[in-house]
């Protein structure tokens, strides 16, 4: 593993231990809470995130298969199932076990591996108003990513460059917004308005 893959699994690890120690805390009522992604609560969002731990490459064939290989339908049933079979502490020990884990989303690489942890930990911990991760690892967690990552989330930012006040991160090009680093992760996937920013969190349609 080179120095640049190095990193990306430090900071991958380090994001599932202190995601799973602000969940070693919740009660009901953070487990029941809305996410950023509509229609999941934050244990729907937990057991999405673990799914690549759960799943043999087997299963999640016959998931797609099922959901007619599209993976925003299999990856609601998933989640919505297992979130009821299970409660978050379960859930939350699972995740913990998991921090060393390999796994990297099919064709993202180490940095897809990151953001999968930085965004979708952002969609459980944002509304709850709990702490970000540290800008610096969000800003790498963008590292890796381009035109075509940012279309599949739907975000136009058209003549508008997004520029991080805590980091080194700037997505877009023109007329430039300042914000703090999980901002702009926040703008640049649909998760918040740029005309929002400061104004709270928003709500991402995109669940996975």
């Amino acid at each position: 593993m080179d120095g640049t893959n190095t990193r990306f699994a430090e900071e991958t690890r380090a994001e599932r231990e202190r995601l799973a120690s602000i969940f070693d805390a919740f009660g009901p009522e953070q487990w029941d809470a809305d996410s950023l992604c509509e229609g999941w609560s934050a244990k729907e969002v937990l057991a999405h995130m673990t799914m690549p731990y759960r799943l043999s490459a087997l299963r999640f064939l016959g998931g797609m298969l099922r959901a007619r290989f599209r993976f925003d339908r299999f990856a609601d049933r998933d989640a919505r199932a297992v979130a009821r079979a299970r409660n978050g502490r379960e859930l939350t020990e699972l995740y913990q076990a998991n921090v060393d884990h390999p796994w990297r989303p099919p064709g993202g690489g180490p940095a897809g591996a990151l953001s999968h942890e930085v965004v979708h930990g952002l969609d459980i911990t944002e509304p709850l108003g709990l702490p970000a991760p540290p800008p610096e690892r969000i800003a790498l967690a963008f590292a890796a990513t381009g035109p075509r990552n940012l279309k599949y989330f739907g975000v136009d930012l058209t003549g508008a460059r997004l520029v991080a006040e805590d980091a080194e991160l700037t997505v877009g090009k023109g007329e430039p917004h300042h914000m703090l680093a999980k901002d702009v992760l926040l703008v640049a996937t649909g998760r918040l308005l740029l005309a929002d920013v400061g104004r709270g969190s928003g709500r991402h349609e995109e669940r996975t």
